[in-house]
C-alpha cells in the first residue's frame, strides 16, 4: 500500500509520455530525473514519497501505443534510444491507459479521438472515469491516488448558477441537466472518490465552488491551474525585478510559437482564449498595475516538440528616459513540464498523507494561475512551498 498512482488524463499526450518515460528511467537508474524542485536537498526533510513508487494508467483518446508515441516524442526532444531501453515498461503502462473523455472538450478536440469513451451525460461520464479510478487501484493495490489533467485546452467555459453549490451540482448531474467540460468531468470523478485532483492546463478543471465544496466534503484535495515551465516562468522573475527596481513597464508583448499536438488544438481561437488568459493575468499582480499587454500563440507544424516565445519589454528609466528589454526562450516544453508533474504529484501524496483536504495554495508556484493564492513572485512562492512542506507554515 506504499505505492501512489498516478491517472493521467491524455495519457499519451507529449507531457505524459515524457514524464512517464522519464520516472521509469529515473526509477532504473538510467538517466538522472534533472528539474524535479522536489529533490532539492531543502525539501529532504518533508518525507515525499519516491519517484520510484509512482504507479501509471490514464485516459486517452488517442490510440496509437505509448511505446511508439514516447519514440517520436523522446526523439523529438533530442533524446534517442532511450524509448527502446524502456519498451516493455512502457507497454505495461499502456494497458492500464483507458479511452477518454471528450464531452465538452471544445471543437478540436470534441469528437476527434481514436478511442472516446462514450457517455450520454455527465452522469454517465462520471460514473465510467470513477469505474476506471476504482479498477486501476484494485489492480496495482494503490494506498493514494493522484489524477494530473494534462488534456489539451479547453475553450473558456461559461459559469452556470448550479456551479455555485455541490448540492445544485450534484441534482442537476442526477437530472441530466448539466453542462460541464471534460476537465470537470474528470475533477468531480476524482474529488467524489476522494483523490487528488490536480489540473496542470488553464481549462476550468475543479476551479469552480461547487467542486470546491466537493473536495471538503470528501476529504480530498486539489491544486491547479495551467503549469509554469517557460516564458510566463521568465516573466514571473523579470516582472519583480522592474517592480524591486522601481522602473516602470509600459508595455510587454510577447509571441509563442509552437508545434505538436498542444500547438494544433491552440490554433483555433476558442481554446486559445484559455491560454492567453492565463499567461497574461500575471502581470497586474506582480507590478500593482496594468501596462499595455499582448500574448500572441501561433502554431508552426515545422518546430514539433519545440516551443519559441519572445517578448520586448518597453519601460520607463530616470528622468523618463525609455528603454528596452528583449528575450528569447527556446525551450522543449515536454522536458520542462514532466519534471513538474512528478514535483506535484509527490506534494500532493504528501498532503493525501497529512489527511489534509480542500485547495493545496501552497502549490502556486508551479502554476500560473494558481488557485487558492493571488501570490504570483516566484520567491514567495517558493518560500511558501517549502514552509508548507515542511509543515512550518500554517498551511
Amino acid at each position: 500500500m506504499n505505492r501512489i498512482g498516478v491517472w493521467l488524463i491524455g495519457g499519451r499526450g507529449s507531457i505524459a509520455s515524457v514524464t512517464i518515460a522519464g520516472q521509469l528511467a529515473a526509477a532504473r537508474g538510467l538517466l538522472p530525473a534533472v528539474g524535479l524542485v522536489s529533490d532539492r536537498a531543502d525539501f529532504a526533510a518533508a518525507g515525499l514519497p519516491p519517484v520510484e513508487s509512482l504507479v501509471f494508467g490514464g485516459h486517452e483518446i488517442r490510440a496509437t501505443p505509448l511505446r511508439a508515441v514516447a519514440r517520436e516524442i523522446l526523439v523529438g526532444c533530442g533524446i534517442h534510444g532511450l524509448a527502446e531501453q524502456l519498451g516493455e515498461a512502457l507497454d505495461a503502462v499502456d494497458a492500464d491507459i483507458r479511452p477518454g473523455v471528450t464531452r465538452g472538450a471544445g471543437p478540436q478536440v470534441e469528437g476527434h479521438g481514436d478511442t472516446i469513451l462514450r457517455a450520454d451525460s455527465d452522469r454517465d461520464a462520471i460514473a465510467a472515469i470513477r469505474a476506471d479510478l476504482d479498477a486501476f487501484r484494485v489492480k496495482h493495490g494503490l494506498g493514494r491516488l493522484v489524477i494530473v489533467n494534462l488534456a489539451s485546452t479547453e475553450p473558456p467555459a461559461e459559469p452556470r448558477p448550479e456551479w455555485a453549490t455541490w448540492e445544485a451540482l450534484s441534482a442537476a448531474i442526477e437530472a441530466g441537466a448539466s453542462q460541464l467540460p471534460a476537465s470537470t468531468l474528470y475533477a468531480c470523478a476524482a474529488l467524489s472518490g476522494g483523490d487528488a485532483y490536480v489540473n496542470f492546463t488553464p481549462s476550468l478543471g475543479s476551479r469552480l465552488p461547487a467542486l470546491a465544496e466537493l473536495a471538503e466534503r470528501a476529504g480530498a484535495v486539489h491544486a491547479g491551474s495551467d503549469g509554469k515551465t517557460g516564458e510566463t516562468l521568465v516573466k514571473s522573475v523579470l516582472s519583480e525585478l522592474f517592480a524591486r527596481r522601481n522602473l516602470p513597464v509600459l508595455s510587454w508583448f510577447g509571441q509563442n510559437i509552437l508545434g505538436n499536438e498542444d500547438g494544433r488544438v491552440l490554433d483555433d481561437p476558442h481554446h486559445k482564449a484559455s491560454k492567453i488568459r492565463s499567461k497574461d493575468h500575471l502581470l497586474p499582480k506582480i507590478l500593482g498595475y496594468a501596462p499595455q499587454t499582448r500574448v500572441g500563440i501561433d502554431y508552426v507544424a515545422s518546430l514539433g516538440e519545440w516551443k519559441i516565445a519572445w517578448d520586448h519589454i518597453h519601460f520607463e528609466g530616470f528622468l523618463g528616459g525609455r528603454m528596452t528589454m528583449q528575450f528569447t526562450w527556446n525551450g522543449v516544453d515536454s522536458l520542462l513540464a514532466a519534471p513538474l508533474v512528478l514535483d506535484l504529484v509527490r506534494f500532493a501524496a504528501l498532503a493525501q498523507r497529512r489527511g489534509e483536504r480542500g485547495v493545496l495554495s501552497a502549490l502556486g508556484a508551479f502554476f500560473k494561475d494558481p488557485m487558492g493564492t493571488d501570490e504570483q513572485r516566484l520567491v514567495a512562492q517558493d518560500e511558501a512551498l517549502l514552509a508548507w512542506a515542511l509543515g512550518t507554515s500554517a498551511e
